[in-house]
């Protein structure tokens, strides 16, 4: 089989491809709409060849036929070997999505968008739907993870009044669960909010083992907006985000609680951990995290020509393990289309550049602050070999790489992501206890 010629080698598929566009409720969501006034046609190619399978949009439809690169408003290219990663019928990391194989900010040889960039991030929500719709005619269904229904939710919400550097007086949203002896704060990600955890908090070996807390930033999810920021402005730095921690941890009067964050949130928690005496931690686990991220921005997420709701779950979705049940999956596109403009983009102020701890981490007391770190093998914005890294410059930090997960493992996958964590906190728990007792022996 020749990925070269990539309509030639999909042929087979392309009829039960034709009758799942027409089928799909997902892509009839995205396309229905009176907005769409005309015609938009983009295609898909192997690069080195102009074969290019071309899909036009129209109010409620999207129609596949072959032609020509050149009868198109943008295309997605990529390398023949690329596209045969992307068709296994469970790739492997960053071919779970085109956005991996682009990779944003890291940027693989021989992937390119040709043609009108602002359209093809106008677009995404339904160039990304098409090619799961192609994968699963030419693989068969995605092979997700099933997770059983709840029936019933163990989680109190209230509001505190926080007050915190930079942010000033907040009125800030966060939930509990659990009657266990170890305290544990969960952050949520950038641009996003504290419903990531629930499957966590909600799950009974984890309410056994510990209380645990979430909350949402200012201006995300259900806390109010910072009085001291204008709509659109906002930014996240280090001071900020490790004092409204502070302030989280003094107002609830939580005594060394373990912090712990995915993406951003991990980054910070390397931070809690080198500054923990002013936050009150003991001990963190950084997720998807390492010592300094430096990428070439992204500006479709602050653009007035692209649909932040739309793009910004985009952007992300293919962050996470294929086989990551389909429901968890929605969940994180709609916790990630529901927040105000700007703050995706101003959370990752802190998370690629603005947070640096190259010179700081090894300078971690991990005798009164353990760190235990976690990143899931999916995530090709933080890799596992990325998070390594860190950790070997951290005395007494563990890393763990965990299959089948990737950026958001708390939310993708609890029943999977559940005992990575546990031993995390484990861990740390034993760690702590040596301390005492040798401190005890010590005074003895």
């Amino acid at each position: 089989m020749s990925w070269s010629d990539l309509p030639g080698t999909l042929k087979g598929s392309l009829d039960k491809f034709s009758s799942l566009l027409k089928s799909d409720a997902q892509l009839k969501a995205f396309t229905t709409t009176n907005a769409i006034a005309s015609p938009t046609t983009f295609g898909i190619k192997s690069s080195g060849s102009d074969n290019t399978i071309l899909f036009t949009v129209t109010n409620g439809s999207v129609k596949a036929e072959t032609g020509s690169s050149k009868e198109a408003l943008f295309t997605l290219s990529a390398l023949p070997e690329q596209w045969e990663q992307f068709f296994k019928d469970v790739p492997v990391a960053p071919y779970q999505s085109y956005w991996g194989m682009f990779g944003m900010n890291i940027k693989q040889k021989g992937v390119e968008v040709q043609g009108d960039q602002t359209a093809m991030a106008q677009w995404t929500h339904v160039w990304r739907r098409v090619l799961e719709l192609l994968h699963d005619a030419q693989c068969g269904p995605m092979k997700e993870d099933e997770q059983l229904e709840p029936q019933q939710d163990f989680l109190t919400g209230r509001y505190v009044y926080l007050n915190a550097p930079i942010w000033g007086r907040c009125k800030v949203f966060y939930e509990h669960s659990g009657e266990g002896k170890q305290q544990i704060v969960f952050l949520h990600t950038a641009g996003s909010d504290g419903r990531q955890y629930h499957g966590v908090m909600n799950d009974a070996r984890m309410r056994k083992k510990c209380t645990m807390y979430c909350f949402d930033l200012p201006g995300h999810g259900r806390s109010f907006p910072s009085q001291a920021y204008s709509p659109g402005a906002h930014t996240n730095t280090e001071d900020s985000y490790v004092g409204i921690i502070a302030a989280f941890v003094r107002a609830l009067r939580l005594r060394r609680p373990i912090i712990c964050g995915a993406s951003m949130a991990g980054q910070v928690c390397l931070a809690v951990a080198i500054r923990h005496r002013e936050v009150g931690a003991g001990g963190t686990i950084p997720i998807q995290a390492s010592d300094y991220l430096n990428m070439e921005r992204e500006w479709h997420d602050r653009s007035p020509y692209v649909n932040q709701t739309l793009f910004n779950p985009e952007r992300i979705y293919g962050l996470m393990s294929p086989t990551a049940p389909h429901v968890n999956k929605q969940l994180i596109w709609h916790l990630y289309s529901a927040q105000a403009y700007g703050l995706f983009h101003g959370d990752l102020d802190f998370f690629f550049g603005g947070w640096d701890g190259r010179s700081r981490v090894a300078s971690i007391d991990t005798n009164s602050c353990p760190v235990f770190m976690l990143t899931g093998e999916y995530d090709w914005v933080n890799t596992p070999e990325m998070s390594q890294k860190t950790a070997d410059k951290i005395p007494g930090a563990k890393h763990k790489a965990m299959p089948d997960l990737g950026h958001f493992p708390g939310t993708e996958n609890p029943a999977k992501f559940i005992p990575h964590l546990l031993e995390a906190i484990e861990h740390i728990q034993e760690v702590r206890s040596e301390s005492l007792s040798t401190m005890r022996l010590g005074t003895d």
